[in-house]
């Protein structure tokens, strides 16, 4: 039963198997499609048995076909691992390598310089700003924004960049008051705050203070916040590095609290292994490396 068949029709399988989709699967084994469609075909020939059911609209498994996928999956996983093993005893940076990040300008540079330094890799990059924990299954690194502790999510964190941060506010809605508030002050004041990146989450401070802030325009950009507070929309949590010229021109004014906001953070997030890959390994030193030259 052995003779004659391919690895690479149960790797198809698998992944049509778990998407139900030969176009999801394509795209995750990074095949054109007609390549998954033949290899289902060929290993149902080659077992003479229908595997998956499919029609114009849907597809779903047979009995076989769920059997099959119950007593192969562990047994591939398997063979994957002892394969991860065996690449260890070589340190070349190849193969595919899958990355989800920020649009960040100073990043575009770094990660071109570090495919042109590896021509056996093969790189994917998905650039969002706040990428949804189901999207991020078979990403090799996550790179994103952070304020404050770190949840435990099972990855490991390595730290890329931190800035510190400062509350700002525009001459004309800060009115005739001093520049100089209390967190609870803070609390009655309009704000700025984020629609989706850090989760959304509250103001953070030093001392894991967290602030619900009142906020009648959140958004996804740090440019678009800064404007905001400009036009005198609400106070802004903001880098500093962001808004120094606008500082120095008067445009924005910087509000001293009795707190210290937590600094903004850029993290390279990859999963926990025993063994790490070369090609993560050496792509997140060279993230490090090359962007502490940034600063």
């Amino acid at each position: 039963m052995l003779e004659g068949l391919e690895i690479k029709w149960l790797m198809s399988f698998k992944a049509v198997y778990e998407s139900l989709s030969f176009k999801l699967a394509a795209e995750k084994l990074h095949v054109p499609s007609s390549n998954v469609s033949r290899h289902v075909a060929l290993l149902e020939a080659h077992l003479n048995v229908r595997l998956l059911q499919r029609t114009t609209r849907k597809m779903h498994p047979t009995v076989a076909g769920t059997m099959l996928y119950e007593s192969l999956t562990p047994n591939l996983v398997a063979i994957e691992g002892a394969l991860i093993e065996a690449s260890f005893g070589s340190d070349t940076v190849k193969g595919h390598l899958s990355v989800v990040m920020p649009d960040l300008p100073f990043m575009a540079g770094i990660v071109a310089e570090f495919a042109a330094l590896h021509p056996q890799i093969q790189l994917s990059c998905d650039t969002q700003l706040n990428p949804k924990e189901g999207l991020v299954d078979g990403i090799d690194v996550v790179i994103s924004f952070s304020r404050g502790k770190l949840q435990d999510s099972g990855w490991v964190a390595k730290e890329l960049l931190r800035w510190r941060s400062c509350v700002v506010v525009s001459p004309q809605l800060l009115g005739s008051d001093e520049p100089q508030l209390t967190l609870s002050e803070i609390l009655k004041k309009p704000c700025i705050t984020t629609h989706s990146v850090l989760q959304g989450k509250p103001w953070r401070f030093k001392n894991n203070i967290q602030l619900n802030v009142q906020s009648r325009f959140k958004v996804n950009s740090g440019h678009m916040a800064k404007a905001a507070a400009i036009k005198g929309i609400g106070f802004a949590l903001l880098p500093l590095h962001a808004c120094e010229s606008e500082l120095e021109s008067g445009q924005l004014v910087k509000v001293t609290l009795d707190q210290e906001p937590e600094d903004l953070v850029l993290n390279a997030f990859y999963a926990g292994r025993k063994h790490l890959p070369a090609k993560i390994k050496h792509f997140v030193e060279f993230l490090q490396t090359e962007i502490a030259k940034l600063e």
